[in-house]
Order: C-alpha cells, then structure tokens, then sequence
C-alpha cells in the first residue's frame, strides 16, 4: 500500500508553532526564575560581575594601550626631532663624504640619487634601520620624493598633509593610519609624524615636508595578547564568581529548601516532622524555633482534636440518649393531638404548639446526627446512576406545598436530554430540598428559577431566587453552621440551622462543591455542581455562579459608566 504524504504545514502554521513553543519555554523559564532563589542569586551575581569586569578590562586595556603608544610615539617623536637636526646639518655642511660612509649597502634613496636630501635620507635609512622609514617631499615639485626602504608614499594620509601644510614649520603633527610597503599586500598598523622641515640658512628651497612612518606590528600584537589575556581572565573571574556565589547561596538555600519541604510535610499532617539542629548560628536557631512552633502545634492540635472528639461525641451521645424520652414524648403528644378536639380552645392549641415543636426538635435531633456521623467520618455514598432531572422533579414536589403556602412559584428550565450521574441520589435530594426551602423563605414571595445544566464531565443544579439578596461576605457564611444573616429574624419555615451545613457535606463527600453568590437587592443563586462519575476530579461547571441577566446588566451598565460599575459580589470562582 502506498504510504500516506503527510500533509505540509503553512508559513501560517509554522509560525504559530514557533510562537507556541516559544511561549512554552518562556513560561517554563519563568516558572523556574521564580521558584530559584539560587538562581536568582547566582544570575545576578554573575550580571554585576561581567559588568564590573568589562568595566574594569576596558579601562586597564584603554591604560595599557595609552601606555604603550605613549612610550612609542615618545620615542619616535624624539628620534624624529634629531633626524630633523642631523639632515639640517648635514645639508648645512654638505659633508658628502661622511653621507657615503654612513650610507650602509641596500639603502639607497629611492629617488634623488647623489643629491645632498637623497645622501641625508641614506643617512637616515641607516641610522633607523628596521624600526621606521622617512619621507622627504616637496609640494612645489610634484612626484619628487626620497624615502627610506620600500615605504609607499600613499601611506601618508590626506588628513595628515594638510595638517602639516598649515602649521608652522617645525611643528609635529602626529596620525595613527595603516602603513603601507611596495610589494607587500597587507598593510601594516603604524603612527606618522609630519613637519614641514625649517630650511632657512641652506641653498634649498623652501616647502619640504619630512614624514617619519613608525610601525607598529609588535605593539600590535603586544596589545592583542594582552587583550586575550584579560578576556580569559576575566571570563575565569566571572565563573569563579558565580561559583562562589552558588556555593555560599547553598549553604544559605539548603537549609531554608529543608524548612520549606518540613512546613509542607507539618501542613500535611504529618506533626512528627523535625529540622535537624546543627551548630548555633542563625539557621540552626532558624530550625530550633521552627521544632519548637511544631511541637506546640503538634500539641496545640492535639488538644482541639481531643476537644473536638468529646464535643462530637458529646452530641452523638446526647442525639442518642434524648431518643427514648423524645419517642415517649411523640406518643403523648400524639394521642393529645387527635384528641384536641375533644378539649377546650385553649387546651387544642397548646396541643398544636406542642405537635410542630416536637416536630422540629425531631428534624433538629436528626441533622444533629447526621453533622456527628460527617464529623466522626462515618457517612457513606449509595451511589447508582440517575438522572438528574427526575431527583430536581421529585425535590421541587416537596416543595411545592411550602411554595404554595408563601405564594411562590418555581420555574424550572431542564434540558430535553437525560442528564445522567453517578450519585447518591438521597442525599441530592436532600440538598436541593434544603435549596429550595432557603429560596421559598428568602425569596419574599417572587419566583424562584431552577436550572440544570451539563457537559461532558459534569452536571449542575443552580436554584436562583429574586429576594433580598446577600452582602459582601455572606455568600461564605450561609454555609455556617446556625448562621443568619439577620439574627433578630425568625426562621418562617421551621428550619434547624443545619440545612446549607449539611447539604455542603454532601456535596463534598460527592466530590462536588456548593457554593452561592448574591449581591443586596438583586436577590442569590445557589449552585450545586457534581461530576458524573463517581470520584472523578471536578474541573468546572456547566452552568456559571452569577446569573447571566445579571452579568450582562452589570456588563452594560461598566460600558456605559465605567467610572460607577458594580462590585460582583460572588462565592467563588466557577472553576471551585
């Protein structure tokens, strides 16, 4: 079968895939800067030293090469001075015979032959040798010249010779420029001294310029050394820095990375967790106190949690014991409740008092229980698949006589699809009756809005009433157990306190969450969001927290007044 061709990807593609790999690295480079101290430390350590030791190379390399051109261009302007002498005399005295005995085989002037400037230029050639050549010209005779060795006069910069033009005679005027040699390609790095030469006195004529052409190769190459040198130097200083500096970083970071990892292993629970103490400086006090905090939180925990349990099994006890009595008091009460008509008015309605109270003290004595089954980690799941819907249908029948009785109507919005989970359908039910109860009492006569609402991995149950709403801060404490948000309000309903409590436990004991938003005067919404399958991790929730109208009046109202917009006032995100 013939292989498949792979698809090509567009110039488009690809750089939406170097961006996207880019990003990756850019976050991961970032996530690690944050979480290094020694990093951090270690990088900033080794920045302020190549700072300082650039710093530093540039102005000992700028010394040493104004050290060593100084020193060169010293000497070459002293031997220049007495060359200007010596031809001068020469030319004054017109001692041919000395010019030829100091004339040395091979060094002929280029040009002039047996003239007295040519024999003087011999003269030079042998005084300076290898170390530099001379230039004699005249601008008044063009393409006259005498020059020492195989020196090409173009090496004479422009610059220069104007330079030399307009200052007086006997003035130096000094050029850094590339010297350049009749058959040699390369030039070479050298340093040019110009004047024109004082003639007065002697039978030549006036404008004759002398150039000295000093190289310097070996300075060259003296300075490049030196440069190599310091460039090892201090890319060797730099990384023993940055050695340094990780070295006492550790032996500063080790101890506080144990720290770390000992107050996350504390926070686990794990209370028996300990630093090792070693010397007595400030990190093994630093790990005493922290042995120290430990054992009084070990011990501090201890105590709650011997508290909590007398406290727990104080009320399972007290559920238990107030069975019997409470069973024989609902007797009693019972045989006077279908006997009230038989008594006087008075009688019948302290029969009727009695009969609802008992009946909250029931309700009451039973969600005791069940918070001292959850606290005692006793309560289990009954899980089997339902659909969602049927168990907000069955809940929502419960309810719809109390919501009768306060002139409240429900409005459900179920999807057509079925909405299957994994659950305890019970305690699901419990929890939106709870729901709806607190809505109806809340929700001053107005509709109350039930929603349902599902994805792949998750469904959701949002209870939405239009009462007076919660303040800042309330949407976490309604969870609380006996909370109010008026205390001098009286429960209309016959609630004991535990209803949200308890309806949170079962979520949580779902693997779900419960939480509720609500802003004054715009009325809350509670949502009850579960994943499908049982012990699965919840990730999100098909329906939001805030209600849609809501945030789309608020979004409204940010455009058209920026300045005024609203604080959302929510219970959390909708990510849990």
């Amino acid at each position: 079968m013939p292989t498949p061709k792979k698809r090509r990807r567009t110039p488009l593609q690809v750089v939406r895939g170097v961006r996207r790999r880019a990003r990756r690295a850019a976050v991961g480079a970032r996530r690690v800067w944050r979480r290094s101290l020694q990093l951090r430390v270690v990088t900033s350590t080794m920045v302020i030293s190549i700072v300082v030791v650039v710093v530093l190379g540039v102005f000992l390399m700028q010394s040493i090469i104004t050290t060593t051109l100084g020193a060169r261009g010293h000497a070459a302007k002293s031997e220049a001075q007495a060359d200007r002498k010596a031809v001068l005399g020469y030319l004054n005295h017109q001692d041919g015979d000395a010019a030829k005995q100091a004339t040395e085989p091979g060094q002929a002037a280029q040009r002039g032959g047996d003239s007295p400037l040519g024999q003087a230029v011999a003269a030079l050639a042998g005084r300076a040798g290898s170390r530099y050549s001379v230039i004699i010209r005249n601008e008044s005779k063009p393409g006259e010249f005498y020059g020492s060795t195989n020196i090409d006069p173009a090496s004479i910069p422009p610059r220069l010779h104007d330079e030399v033009l307009r200052k007086p005679a006997d003035e130096e005027v000094t050029h850094y420029a590339p010297l350049r040699y009749k058959g040699r390609h390369d030039p070479v790095p050298g340093m040019v001294i110009g004047t024109r030469l004082d003639v007065s006195g002697t039978m030549l004529d006036d404008g004759y310029e002398i150039y000295h052409l000093v190289p310097l190769e070996e300075e060259e190459r003296t300075l490049i050394a030196v440069r190599s040198m310091l460039i090892l130097v201090g890319a060797a200083l730099v990384l023993l820095l940055a050695a340094i500096s990780s070295l006492v970083t550790r032996q500063v970071v080790t101890p506080v990375r144990l720290a770390r990892q000992a107050a996350e292993r504390l926070a686990a629970g794990h209370l028996d967790e300990r630093l090792k103490v070693r010397g007595e400086d400030d990190l093994a006090r630093l790990a005493g106190s922290f042995n120290e905090m430990a054992a009084n939180l070990a011990l501090k925990i201890h105590q709650l949690e011997e508290l909590s349990h007398v406290q727990r099994q104080f009320v399972s006890d007290v559920s238990h014991e107030l069975r019997t009595p409470l069973t024989t008091v609902r007797m009693a009460a019972d045989l006077l409740y279908d006997a009230r008509e038989d008594f006087d008015p008075m009688v019948a309605r302290s029969a009727e008092l009695m009969q609802n109270q008992l009946n909250r003290f029931e309700a009451m004595l039973a969600d005791l229980l069940e918070i001292s089954r959850y606290d005692a980690g006793a309560a289990e799941l009954d899980v089997e698949p339902v659909d969602v819907r049927d168990v907000v249908l069955r809940a929502v029948a419960d309810s719809e006589a109390l919501a009768e009785r306060h002139s409240t109507r429900f409005d459900l919005r179920l999807p057509s699809e079925p909405c299957m989970a994994e659950m305890d359908s019970r305690r699901v039910e419990r929890i939106l009756r709870n729901l709806l109860f607190n809505a109806i009492e809340h929700g001053e006569g107005r509709d109350v809005v039930v929603s349902v609402g599902a994805d792949r991995d998750a469904v959701a149950v949002a209870v939405r009433d239009h009462g007076v709403g919660l303040k800042p801060g309330e949407e976490n404490m309604v969870f609380d157990r006996f909370w109010r948000a008026d205390p001098s309000r009286a429960r209309t309903i016959g609630g004991t306190g535990l209803g949200l409590a308890i309806s949170r436990e079962d979520a949580m004991l779902h693997g779900g969450w419960l939480q509720a938003w609500g802003a004054y005067g715009e009325g809350s919404q509670f949502r009850l969001s579960l994943p499908r399958t049982a012990g699965a991790p919840l990730r999100g929730s098909p329906l939001p927290l805030v209600p849609p109208e809501v945030e789309m009046r608020r979004t409204w109202r940010g455009h058209m007044t920026p300045m005024l917009s609203p604080v959302v006032v929510d219970g959390g995100r909708d990510a849990g």
